[in-house]
């Protein structure tokens, strides 16, 4: 197979996908000795300053239209997707300090981690079991997923915001640690504290959004009881 071919080839099972395709994925439908590294760089060229452009999530490929079209897309909706503070907190921890074990969570939190907690964050996709802990027990750990860092628009978790970005974006309690939020045991969280809600907004454009969708704009709420 020639470069050309096996740059239309990685070009079309991109573009098939609604969901990030992993690099080894790809590598595995080339011919042995072929560089999948140089073609998806050679296509990222390629697609720069296009409608369309081709973005890395971690290990993973996607098209996505460019974000500076976002605002001049026909169609804007907005969905509304609920999480607990718990669900919130523990997802902040897992992104910040990972690997990280359960006990290790509930040691910076303060509170224990009810398992539908991480459920939650499981069926979303965001998060995954990365090994064990070669301590006492073989504790799993959990790390975050490409599907997170697609959703936040992150190429990897060093991208994720500091503190100080945080803070100056009415992101983050000013007090230090998570140790000021109030304890208690999820499941009482659940019922009696607040919820976050995550207003993702995004725009869509008929056959724009088909190799991967639009832009998304996150906002988080927190709604009053």
């Amino acid at each position: 197979m020639s470069d050309f071919n096996s740059l239309r080839l990685i070009e079309a099972l991109l573009f098939a996908s609604k969901e990030p395709v992993p690099t080894s994925l790809l590598a595995a439908q080339l011919p042995e000795g072929e560089d999948v590294e140089a073609i998806l760089v050679t296509l990222q060229s390629h697609y720069a300053n296009r409608g369309i452009v081709l973005e890395q999530a971690g290990k993973s490929w996607a098209f996505r239209t460019a974000s500076d079209l976002a605002g001049d897309l026909a169609l804007e909706r907005v969905a509304s997707r609920r999480l607990s503070r718990a669900a919130m907190e523990t997802m902040a921890i897992i992104a910040y300090h990972q690997p990280v074990t359960r006990a290790e969570i509930e040691d910076i939190r303060g509170v224990a981690v009810a398992k539908g907690t991480v459920d939650t964050l499981l069926e979303a996709g965001w998060i995954k079991p990365r090994g064990r802990k070669q301590s006492p027990g073989r504790p799993l750990m959990w790390g975050t997923t490409d599907e997170f860092l697609d959703h936040f628009g992150l190429s990897s978790v060093k991208d994720l915001p500091g503190m100080k970005e945080l803070k100056s974006a009415g992101l983050l309690d000013r007090r230090d640690g998570l140790a000021s939020l109030p304890a208690g045991d999820d499941s009482d969280e659940d019922e009696s504290e607040a919820e976050l809600e995550l207003e993702l907004g995004f725009e869509e454009s008929g056959e724009g959004t088909e190799s991967g969708g639009s832009a998304e704009v996150i906002q988080l709420d927190q709604a009053r009881s």
